[in-house]
């Protein structure tokens, strides 16, 4: 499902990190760091409330408007019952929507606001998401303390916080238009490996954009998945390229699990990010700050999430995986 965006603008955005993050190729992007995983807090998940609701302050700080001047928040991670959305958002007293679709959760977030936004029912909103490698290895695997051993293909959950403001409010950057993903299954049970978990929804969501939009990867100058990882974005391409003669190569595809750590450097992060943040981090310092100077007119953004809890897994069950993108462009 594919539709367009007439009046939607990206009013700014902001940007909190941590220990890895803060010392990946993208760093001097970033609006705050910390080099501590418990961000002076008591608990890794009253760290990750810290670092969204830092970073919810900030984007208000870096706009003309006040916390009381927001219509509606929109936020989403991987704690049970979405708890550090809520408790990071409720300094707001602001009407909120608590949303979960995994590591896809940014640009879930962007189209629900966006269209709230175009059918004239809000005039603004904040969508935010974050995710901590500690919290969610804790919840989805084994805490970190347990030690366990990871093949090569996991991924690292990336750690921090990260929000975008949509108005109405003419801006530099638009959102064009939004295609809302599947739930595909493609028979992949191993939580270690992400990358083939989530390529196939990242597959399924792009031919459906580009068929309902009637155009070519040509059309854009940057298309990003979200985190596949290094072999999931390997997966990806060689997917698209068999089954449907699409060529994505290094001028007009990356993937942000890929761009926000240095691979060869960082040997802890594995193949390379994944959590919902580790797309909005990239996605809202990077390539905003590319598009606000015009270095990119279009990019497509394509985050994908893998369905799963350690039940489901447990008891053999495929993991599910979805991808929802959103066309951001300069006017």
């Amino acid at each position: 499902m594919t539709f367009k965006f007439n009046n939607v603008y990206v009013e700014n955005t902001a940007t909190v990190t941590n220990l890895y993050e803060a010392n990946g190729p993208l760093k001097k992007y970033f609006d705050k760091k910390y080099d501590d995983l418990y961000c002076g807090e008591k608990s890794i998940e009253k760290a990750e409330v810290r670092m969204l609701k830092d970073s919810i302050q900030i984007l208000l700080k870096k706009t003309s408007l006040g916390k009381d001047d927001i219509d509606l928040v929109l936020a989403g991670d991987l704690t049970n019952q979405i708890t550090s959305s809520t408790y990071a958002s409720s300094f707001m007293n602001t009407p909120f929507l608590g949303l979960y679709n995994a590591c896809a959760t940014s640009m879930e977030a962007v189209i629900i606001g966006s269209s709230l936004i175009d059918g004239k029912k809000i005039n603004n909103c904040i969508c935010s998401t974050s995710s901590h490698n500690m919290t969610s290895e804790k919840q989805f695997r084994n805490p970190t303390e347990y030690g366990g051993p990871k093949p090569r293909t996991a991924t690292f959950t990336a750690t921090g916080g990260a929000s975008i403001m949509l108005t109405n409010k003419k801006s530099d950057v638009r959102v064009e238009c939004a295609t809302i993903g599947r739930i595909v299954d493609f028979a992949q049970t191993d939580p270690n490996h992400m990358g083939a978990v989530m390529a196939p929804a990242a597959a399924d969501t792009l031919v459906t954009h580009l068929q309902d939009t009637k155009r070519s990867i040509d059309d854009y100058d940057l298309i990003l998945t979200g985190d596949l990882g290094f072999f999931g974005k390997q997966i990806l391409t060689d997917y698209l390229k068999s089954e449907y003669n699409i060529v994505l190569n290094k001028k007009n595809y990356n993937d942000c699990g890929v761009m926000l750590y240095d691979l060869k450097r960082q040997k802890e992060v594995l193949a390379g990010g994944s959590g919902p943040v580790c797309s909005a981090l990239v996605n809202y310092s990077y390539i905003y700050d590319m598009l606000k100077n015009k270095k990119l007119k279009r990019v497509l953004l394509i985050t994908t999430g893998a369905l799963f809890s350690p039940t489901s897994v447990f008891q053999k069950e495929n993991i599910l995986s979805i991808a929802h993108a959103v066309s951001l462009e300069v006017i």
